[in-house]
């Protein structure tokens, strides 16, 4: 793992709490999580299923709201926010990737990327090189007309992370981003992802079970019980 640090916190969060259902048969499953995340970093949550992983990251992503607790993104209180500003927030600063690559069947690689500026309200004389861009950064540029069953895992994967850095976020999420895919390609996503930190400054924070990913990320935390119990 590397060791810089490049820039201030894009994340803060302080006694995050998640709790779901009430009274006795409330179930928390964050219990008070104490996290700083600087800016420019490859970032790793990992811990076994039902340790927090995927709450922790919809909280960070703006998808869900916490129980108590605070939660800051780039020098902004979330958690003070109303639901119309945090989708304000979510659209244009930041992007997700999930475990299934959720691509429109039907649409091509360009058209999937495209369609999604489109209804983040992305200036209508910028989408088509903005998608474009996109696509040529995870290589796919010369792939771009072709719908997703006509890409491998690794290509339908990358047109994700493409249609989720069009926008030119600032922090991009992703959940389990190589866990339907073997080792080899899934290592190659994780490259990808280093070049987006190292090239153009993107905030990267993923879970993942692959001790291989671990060591190729700037830092790792560990999550036990909806709480953070080890960072490398």
């Amino acid at each position: 793992m590397r060791g810089e640090e490049p820039g201030g916190s894009i994340i803060r969060t302080r006694g995050l709490v998640r709790a779901f259902g009430r009274g006795t048969g409330a179930v928390t499953v964050l219990k008070g999580v104490d996290l700083d995340i600087s800016a420019g970093r490859l970032i790793a949550l990992k811990g076994r299923s039902g340790s927090g992983k995927t709450t922790l990251i919809n909280l960070l992503g703006a998808l869900d709201r916490p129980t108590e607790g605070k939660l800051e993104f780039d020098g902004a209180d979330l958690t003070g926010m109303t639901d119309r500003e945090r989708d304000r927030v979510r659209r244009s600063k930041m992007g997700l990737i999930f475990q299934s690559f959720a691509l429109f069947p039907l649409m091509s690689a360009y058209e999937n990327v495209e369609f999604v500026l489109r209804i983040s309200d992305y200036p209508a004389k910028e989408r088509k090189q903005a998608a474009i861009d996109a696509l040529d950064q995870v290589g796919l540029k010369a792939r771009m007309h072709h719908r997703p069953f006509e890409l491998s895992g690794g290509e339908q994967q990358r047109t994700a992370i493409a249609r989720a850095i069009a926008h030119r976020p600032k922090l991009l999420l992703a959940d389990e981003p190589t866990a339907e895919l073997d080792s080899k390609t899934g290592l190659h996503i994780i490259k990808l992802f280093r070049d987006l930190v190292t090239t153009h400054g993107i905030s990267v924070v993923l879970t993942t079970h692959d001790p291989a990913i671990m060591e190729i990320v700037d830092q790792v935390y560990e999550l036990e019980d909806g709480l953070i119990v080890a960072a490398r």
